[in-house]
């Protein structure tokens, strides 16, 4: 077999850029946007959780069907490239609306403009993984091009965590850029060392606006710059030809018999509804159980670990396979959620340490389940002869965000009907609902890790066999190719 061709760094990391601007969405929309909505605009807040979760809902429709037309269209430009002219003004309309709201707003308003918004983030963000997996071929090359990625998502999410910090700062009387960073920075030294300093609480309920509306400008800065990046810096594959196209009730037959592709999708479905399990009340387990004030200087440190981290995951993920390394990344999460258990108020620094070996796995955490789908797509095209990553990282993306919709319900159900009031915290709430919490945010994880681990142990896609599933690849492909000339 012919050897795969080196991808340049260039192409590697141009390719990646979209991930930053992808990743600063995600911490408002959790945060800051139920806050503002249900507080600073006087809707409910359970309505306010219906209709996040009804607007994702609408990716059961646009995620398969956008899905399919990538993999299916033509242009001059290519297959994935038009969507990030389309999907970047659609989901800049959105965040502009959606961050920025005018005084009177209503549910409809509310719905309509998550809805445009969740639209345009799909339009980009799927066939630019499919894209991703079209780049190489090679079973290695594959992970080094997600975990470029992966490296701007993290970026982007310490981005997103600096936005509303300088906006706390300033508002708590900081002035100018060596007044806000050097606040950072104290808080970050105070919080490794322990000295968790009194200081009093900004009132949250007047900065969502600006907090939104600085990541707002964010966002409408940082999306057309990668966009431009990645349309004229990365060459899109050759589109496969009309003969390699597959029917859709031939391609959906063929994606129920993968078997590899549907045990990622419980891997992902398991390990997605634990984090977010775990993440619906990290806030209040942090600020209430902990007593921890400094949570701004916290996920800097979690985030720049995370960073640090990609060079390491990359070379398990090589020695030993990506399904293993993503195995010893759940083992070692699961032993620091269960450590969170024996925390008291004022364990400071052992909640940091576990907070900075938790960040140490986050990239290895989110992107190896990515280099193994897009391996997982070889097996289709070897048994159909087609090439539809986008089919397969649509339903990999849906799968993603029901995880998330979900265990994020779950748990912020869980934990409210057993009596934790997070206003009132550890002293306003029933002994039952403190432990409630104590248990979803330690233990929560530990069961749904140990239920995916289960389809990980004996993962059959290991590089010897995807080696030779290339192999056999590369061989129809020659015969068309001398059927063709």
């Amino acid at each position: 077999m012919q050897a795969v061709e080196p991808i340049s760094r260039r192409t590697i990391y141009s390719h990646g850029t979209i991930g930053l601007p992808m990743a600063v969405y995600g911490y408002p929309l959790a945060i800051w946007i139920p806050a503002h909505y249900a507080g600073g605009l006087g809707l409910d807040l359970a309505t306010v959780g219906l209709i996040l979760m009804l607007a994702r809902l609408t990716d059961v429709i646009t995620d398969p069907l956008i899905g399919e037309i990538s993999d299916r269209w033509r242009t001059r430009v290519g297959r994935r490239k038009p969507w990030l002219l389309i999907g970047t003004p659609v989901m800049l309309l959105g965040v502009y609306n959606l961050f920025i709201p005018g005084p009177e707003v209503d549910i409809y308003y509310f719905l309509i403009w998550l809805t445009v918004f969740f639209l345009g983030s799909t339009m980009i963000m799927l066939p630019h993984r499919a894209w991703g997996a079209e780049i190489s071929t090679d079973y290695h090359q594959r992970s080094r091009i997600t975990a470029a990625r992966e490296f701007y998502y993290l970026a982007g999410l310490m981005v997103a965590a600096a936005v509303p910090m300088v906006v706390e700062i300033t508002a708590d009387g900081g002035s100018g850029v060596g007044d806000v960073f050097g606040k950072m920075w104290t808080d970050a030294t105070a919080a490794f060392t322990g000295e968790i300093m009194s200081k009093t609480p900004v009132d949250r309920a007047t900065l969502t606006g600006p907090v939104l509306m600085a990541l707002a400008w964010a966002l409408i800065g940082l999306l057309p710059l990668a966009a431009a990046i990645c349309f004229f810096f990365v060459k899109e594959p050759q589109a496969p030809s009309r003969a390699e196209q597959v029917p859709i009730k031939e391609g959906i037959r063929a994606l129920l018999q993968n078997g590899p592709m549907l045990r990622v999708l419980m891997i992902v479905l398991l390990v997605h509804f634990g984090e977010s399990f775990r993440n619906a009340v990290s806030l209040f387990f942090i600020r209430d159980i902990v007593g921890v004030p400094t949570i701004g200087a916290a996920y800097f440190f979690y985030f720049i670990a995370g960073l640090a981290a990609i060079p390491f995951w990359l070379a398990l993920g090589r020695r030993f396979g990506k399904h293993k390394a993503f195995m010893f990344t759940l083992i070692t999460v699961a032993i620091v959620s269960a450590c969170n258990l024996f925390l008291e108020d004022g364990d400071y620094l052992p909640f940091f340490l576990l907070f900075i070996v938790k960040g140490f796995c986050f990239g290895g955490l989110h992107f190896l389940p990515i280099a193994m789908l897009a391996d997982v797509v070889d097996v289709d095209s070897a048994r159909t002869g087609g090439k539809r990553a986008g089919t397969y990282f649509a339903i990999f993306g849906f799968t993603e965000k029901i995880a998330i919709a979900f265990g994020t319900g779950v748990s912020l159900n869980v934990v409210g009907l057993l009596g934790f009031d997070p206003s009132g915290g550890v002293a306003g709430s029933s002994d039952l609902g403190v432990a409630s919490l104590r248990m979803v945010y330690c233990l929560g994880p530990v069961v749904f890790y140990g239920l995916a681990l289960k389809l990980i142990w004996n993962y059959p896609l290991t590089p010897v066999r995807h080696q030779r599933l290339r192999e056999r690849i590369a061989r129809r492909e020659a015969r068309r190719a001398v059927k063709a000339g």
